[in-house]
């Protein structure tokens, strides 16, 4: 099996860190320019090699639903979602009593809310 090249890799372990550290949650562009946050970039980048290597990265996301902060923590239950449905819902049902708070971005529509809350919408929308 290949596995992701060193320079990949370090990249990859860029865009994990920063999830890790995210303090607000956006899937896309946000404010009227549409602008890409820094933990979106890292999202998509961490979502195209979870698809190409899901072994290794899997590890990392699983690290960062455990470790991360709040809106790394949803970052990762929303990465394991892409990849099944059943891990993606476990994964926010271990987040429902989650206290922490973070902020989350719809288009231009900012809001604060827990992690808990946050992932009983999320569990909400099936």
């Amino acid at each position: 099996m290949v596995g992701i090249g060193e320079s990949a890799g370090r990249g990859l372990d860029a865009a994990v860190r920063e999830l890790a550290g995210a303090d607000t949650l956006a899937f896309g562009g946000v404010g009227i320019a549409g602008t890409l946050l820094p933990a979106t970039e890292a999202y998509r980048q961490v979502e195209r090699a979870l698809a190409e290597h899901p072994a290794e990265v899997r590890q990392q996301v699983d690290r960062l639903l455990e470790h991360g902060s709040p809106a790394g923590k949803a970052y990762a239950a929303a990465l394991l979602d892409t990849v099944d449905r059943e891990t993606g819902r476990a994964a926010w049902t271990r987040l429902r009593d989650d206290a922490g708070e973070l902020t989350t971005f719809t288009g231009c529509l900012m809001d604060q809310t827990t992690l808990g809350a946050y992932a009983a919408v999320r569990l909400a929308e099936e």
